[in-house]
């Protein structure tokens, strides 16, 4: 993968409000334009974690040569922070990623013809950005994400109950008393990972440098979803795209893990609202396939952009 085409940039970003010049960090991989292929434009998670744990996408490009985009979105990794805006869910908005990523598609000069991949919060964000009928949009992916985040939190309810008792009881006890930096908190949030987030034993370093940056810089990941992936106290705890759903024209893939934390039922309405799509499930996976299970899910992927 070393050897693979790569280019770095900065897309300068005018977001009102912020008080201060903006840019989003991106990094290209392989040709751009493309002769044939269109690009494939990767939306990580959070809201407020980082590029590096879906790089291995890089190897769609080393493998079928799609030209991959990766960036960094407003607010962490490379792009500009904004910890003076901590805490302020007028300028933290869904919005205003969707007005990044347009801002990127056009400095990029693809907004004509691209797919996109979002995961996790990524696939959120893709969700409402195709509900919008954006111009170019080919093919969309949507890995490890929920239609409503009400849905998320039934979901790992569920999910919690299935953690050994004492595990549970270090979670109520701490989130009810809002103490939920104490090493015991965070050491049961980890079985809760271990389960549900990545199953690959140690977890891969680039998942672990993306959710570095969470801890690193909090200001999106507090503001917009809270302390973890199953305590949502942030501005999304209300969100939900189901009654958009059926305005999104693209051809549309479902990717989710049979341990995910974006269990079934936060995925199906996707499946039963989105007028052209499939599902498929990892059978070995939580919520990060294409680190847990990375040579089907290029295959997948692949296929899919292709056909």
């Amino acid at each position: 993968m070393s050897s693979l085409k790569a280019r770095e940039g900065e897309a300068e970003f005018n977001v009102p409000g912020a008080g201060k010049p903006c840019k989003t960090w991106y990094k290209v991989y392989g040709t751009l334009p493309h002769p044939q292929i269109p690009p494939l434009v990767v939306l990580h998670g959070g809201p407020g974690a980082t590029h590096e744990y879906l790089d291995i996408l890089s190897e769609l490009t080393r493998l079928f040569d799609v030209p991959v985009i990766v960036y960094d979105q407003l607010g962490n990794g490379r792009s500009t922070h904004l910890p003076e805006k901590n805490g302020d869910v007028d300028f933290w908005t869904v919005q205003l990623f969707v007005d990044e990523l347009h801002n990127l598609l056009n400095h990029l000069n693809i907004h004509d013809k691209y797919n996109l991949l979002g995961q996790s919060w990524g696939g959120m964000l893709a969700a409402e950005f195709a509900t919008r009928q954006p111009k170019g949009l080919g093919k969309l992916v949507i890995a490890d994400s929920p239609a409503s985040m009400v849905l998320w939190v039934e979901a790992a309810k569920e999910l919690r109950k299935g953690l050994p008792q004492e595990v549970q009881d270090a979670l109520n006890k701490h989130e009810e008393a809002d103490t939920t930096t104490d090493p015991e908190y965070i050491a049961a949030t980890n079985e809760f990972y271990k389960r549900h987030l990545c199953r690959v034993d140690p977890m891969p370093k680039p998942l672990q440098d993306a959710l570095a940056w969470t801890e690193k810089d909090p200001t999106v990941y507090l503001t917009m979803n809270g302390p973890n992936e199953f305590h949502i106290t942030g501005s999304l705890k209300t969100w939900s795209v189901i009654d958009r759903l059926h305005n999104i024209q693209a051809t549309t893939l479902l990717i989710n893990g049979r341990y995910d934390e974006a269990h079934d039922m936060v995925v199906e309405p996707f499946f039963q609202h989105i007028p052209k799509v499939r599902w498929i499930q990892f059978a070995d996976s939580a919520h990060v396939p294409q680190l847990e299970e990375t040579e089907r899910f290029m295959q997948v992927v692949w296929t899919f952009l292709r056909d």
